[in-house]
């Protein structure tokens, strides 16, 4: 099995597929983006969280429902729902994990506009919000407040600008999904080249960028 096949495992495109099995291909996909990306990427805003939230509840309650029961089959059933409900939780921690780091990392950069903020769901920015308050109130009664009032704010931009920002010039590994021109920026020139679906290429995340945005590749 090669990389083709595993990222084909996750195509909700490839062929039609139950539900259920797609919100777990969705997930897995926002998955390796989101782990891949330096920068946080927006929330899934096609309710593939709330989905994914009401298929654990439904697999938790089928296996209380099958707890204690001696039938063999019933006992293996047990074990392969078990194990799909680990998949999925899984992958549910990782993915919010990933994406707290970067705020926890960048919290100032991700409260800073209305478009960054777009990108947090309603939790997370309740989270980084009272994250930066009292990261703020803390570095006031430890340090700041022996400085005058136009040296106590964290987000001063006169001169150094001292709110940290992603490294949007790492390198990504992203996979073309369909024939296309990919541009790349180089150390001694720039370069373009005719990409061709189901291509691997690696870029400046900053490169690359549009042609995730835009639905011409995606990350792995």
């Amino acid at each position: 099995m090669d990389i083709d096949d595993i990222l084909r495992e996750v195509d909700p495109t490839f062929h039609a597929v139950p539900q259920e099995k797609r919100n777990l291909q969705e997930l897995t996909r926002a998955w390796i983006a989101e782990r891949s990306a330096p920068e946080l990427l927006p929330w899934p805003a096609d309710g593939l969280f709330e989905r994914v939230n009401d298929s654990i509840k439904r697999q938790i309650e089928k296996v209380e429902e099958m707890t204690g029961d001696m039938d063999p089959k019933t006992n293996f059933a047990l074990i392969v729902i078990q194990t799909e409900l680990e998949r999925f939780k899984y992958l549910v921690r990782s993915y919010l994990r990933a994406r707290i780091s970067k705020i926890d990392r960048h919290t100032l950069h991700y409260l800073s506009t209305d478009a960054l903020r777009a990108r947090l769901s309603e939790m997370e920015l309740a989270y980084a919000t009272r994250h930066q308050a009292l990261l703020h109130n803390h570095y006031l009664s430890s340090f700041l407040s022996s400085f005058p009032s136009a040296l106590q704010n964290l987000n001063d931009s006169a001169g150094i600008n001292m709110v940290e920002t992603p490294d949007l010039e790492s390198a990504v590994f992203i996979r073309l999904l369909k024939d296309t021109l990919v541009e790349g920026r180089g150390v001694d020139s720039d370069g373009a080249m005719d990409g061709r679906e189901s291509d691997i290429v690696i870029l400046r995340w900053a490169d690359a960028k549009t042609l995730v945005e835009n639905g011409s590749a995606e990350l792995v």
